[in-house]
């Protein structure tokens, strides 16, 4: 009863809301009006931002209250205006002794070019028909009652119950269906989630080449340090020999063993300057091997599972390699643990890594270098890492390579819809007609015209409270089933063109 109780409570909420954008619709207009030309131009941003406080507002509810997530839309927003070399700012053929009018200028075209801007208007324009539809049981409930209290109580009493029945049994319908309106309108297109993409790429991009210099700082400093000194010495070495040769050759004999065993150190060295560049293991053997012998010089006891149809990219199984390798580390250094089982798998095309240990937990990647350095490098390769580690463990790191490994990918799957929703499309379309024409619309005429005949209408035969309210609630089903058979091959389709541009683990929870 409780769950009823909050689901009415909410559907009233939402209608009561989306009649209120009637009013912001009447503002919007007004203002469009009152400043129409060069007024419009200042009045635009204000506006704008009005809207989106609306939709936000809604894409929250939507997520808490609907159980549907709905992501922002909206283009990245423009850059801050750079000064050029003489100090100006310039916006196209315009120079600017501030920076305030370019800016403006850049964020009055980014708002005005949106195509979520104008979906936000589209749909706070259209919002209180779709508020009216969630609300259209409770208008029959309270029909009900005003006829219940007047002077056809016989009439009034089914008409309540019927109303209260239809108000509890349509009402969670009705808020999934409204909940489908705001992702319609509300979610990102393709272009938005695109721009995104490029925007994060492009940041992943300028992380990467500045940990890429660090490290080839990073190998210059230790082949100047380590082997290239080492060299040194031993050509000094060799020259001291060359002299000792003739005149001691106990001493040259004794400098010689000094050299082998400078050779075999600086040997070592650039070994391990080489596995810090990439294991000659796994560029032979592939990631799961390469993890293996990880694990056999780590300290710690670890398990590792690998389950890997296909073998990644050369670049993918480096970056893979290298986080686990952090990952390890940090378990041995700041965890305390003294187990680890590292588990990695496929999940479609994307490669899964999850680490686990049982050491004191509390990884936070906002306070340790080495986690973001992790995220960092995943992020060249739009991966993400999760890490959820409590205070006393244990601690379990999780991160995701989408489009990692080869394989069959889109055309298979979105090759037609899903049974189920053919299923329903075929519904609509075969049946729709049924309640639009016969029970609703030449219903609504023979009642309007007073017909004598009342032939197949059953709203006709029905007590004259009933009739009017089932020939409307017949249209609005009606014209809902052809709507519904029309927007889901509609949404199946983008939904089918988002997931080529977007991974698919951003796509999960949101289609």
């Amino acid at each position: 009863m409780k769950t009823y109780a909050v689901t009415v409570g909410r559907a009233l909420v939402l209608g009561a809301m989306a009649l209120l954008d009637a009013a912001l619709v009447v503002v919007i207009l007004v203002t469009s009006l009152l400043t129409f030309g060069l007024g419009m131009i200042f009045c635009f941003p204000p506006m704008v931002r009005l809207l989106r406080f609306r939709t936000g507002v809604a894409r929250r509810l939507n997520d808490t209250w609907l159980g549907t997530a709905v992501p922002v839309p909206y283009l990245p927003p423009p850059l801050p205006v750079r000064p050029q070399p003489d100090g100006w700012y310039r916006y196209e053929r315009q120079l600017y002794k501030t920076p305030r009018w370019p800016d403006w200028n850049n964020r009055l075209k980014w708002m005005f070019g949106d195509p979520a801007t104008w979906r936000d208007g589209l749909w706070v324009f259209f919002n209180p028909l779709a508020g009216t539809i969630l609300l259209l049981p409770f208008l029959l409930a309270g029909y009900a009652l005003l006829t219940l209290r007047s002077d056809l109580p016989a009439a009034g009493s089914p008409l309540l119950a019927i109303a209260v029945a239809l108000t509890l049994l349509t009402t969670p319908a009705l808020l999934r269906g409204y909940a489908r309106w705001n992702h319609l309108l509300l979610s990102p297109t393709a272009k938005a989630v695109l721009a995104a993409r490029v925007q994060r790429l492009d940041q992943a991009r300028l992380a990467t080449v500045d940990s890429q210099a660090s490290e080839l700082r990073r190998i210059e400093r230790d082949l100047h340090d380590g082997a290239q000194a080492r060299l040194v010495a031993m050509g000094m070495t060799l020259g001291a020999v060359e002299e000792l040769m003739d005149k001691d050759p106990a001493a040259a004999k004794a400098l010689l063993g000094k050299v082998r065993e400078a050779s075999s150190t600086a040997l070592v060295e650039l070994r391990d300057l080489v596995k810090g560049i990439h294991p000659p293991v796994l560029a032979e053997r592939g990631l799961g091997d390469a993890v293996r012998a990880l694990a056999l010089d780590s300290p710690l006891k670890v398990t590792v599972t690998v389950d890997l149809a296909s073998r990644p990219d050369s670049p993918v199984e480096s970056a893979a390699y290298f986080s686990i390798s952090e990952l390890l580390t940090n378990a041995a250094r700041h965890g305390g643990a003294e187990r680890v089982w590292i588990d990695i798998s496929s999940n479609d095309r994307a490669l899964r890594v999850v680490v686990t240990d049982d050491g004191s937990g509390g990884a936070d990647p906002s306070l340790g270098s080495g986690l973001r350095g992790i995220e960092r490098r995943l992020a060249a390769f739009d991966g993400v890492l999760v890490v959820n580690s409590p205070k006393g463990g244990p601690t379990t790191a999780t991160f995701d390579l989408p489009n990692a490994l080869s394989g069959e990918s889109g055309p298979d799957r979105k090759s037609s819809l899903p049974r189920g929703k053919a299923i329903i499309v075929g519904i609509c379309w075969g049946l729709g007609w049924l309640p639009l024409f016969p029970q609703g619309l030449v219903a609504m005429f023979m009642k309007i015209f007073d017909a004598e005949q009342r032939s197949w209408v059953l709203a006709l035969y029905l007590p004259e409270p009933l009739q009017w309210p089932l020939i409307v609630f017949n249209i609005l089903l009606g014209l809902s089933m052809y709507t519904a058979g029309t927007l889901i091959p509609v949404m199946h389709a983008r939904q089918q063109r988002l997931a080529e541009v977007l991974p698919a683990r951003l796509w999960l929870d949101r289609c």
